[in-house]
């Protein structure tokens, strides 16, 4: 019986330093991660991209992507983005390009990447994950 004991108040000690550890762990965590997600799909007009974006569920809103090629997504664009409440957010040189089945995209702003992601076909559009690249 005190065997018994000895383990079971083992086990209990070793599960509350584990859950300890994650809440240091969780409490050091970055506020904000650098994760984000955008789905473009085609507009009416020939060249345009709609944009619905997502910054690590923080920030999130509509966007349009224009001076792009007629047909498919590959190609150069300029995008402006906005939040949720219409308010402008950011522009960037948006560059499309194919590899293999998936796609490489990069945004430029003064000529500087910015951000880079991978993307996908979808049904709706193009479905991309992107992070910001660190100065």
């Amino acid at each position: 019986m005190f065997k018994s004991f000895v383990v079971a108040a083992s086990l209990a000690t070793m599960l509350m330093l584990v859950g300890g550890a994650s809440l240091a762990i969780a409490a050091g965590a970055p506020e904000a991660p650098n994760i984000g997600f955008v789905l473009y799909t085609k507009s009416h007009a020939p060249g345009t991209l709609n944009a619905r974006w997502n910054f690590a569920n923080k920030y999130s809103g509509p966007g349009l992507a224009t001076g792009g090629p007629r047909e498919g997504f590959v190609g150069h664009y300029h995008v402006r983005y906005f939040l949720d409440s219409g308010k402008f957010s950011d522009e960037y040189d948006l560059v499309i390009e194919k590899t293999g089945d998936f796609y490489s995209v990069s945004w430029l702003a003064d000529g500087k990447v910015s951000a880079i992601g991978v993307g996908m076909e979808v049904s709706d559009g193009l479905a991309v994950g992107w992070r910001r690249v660190a100065d």
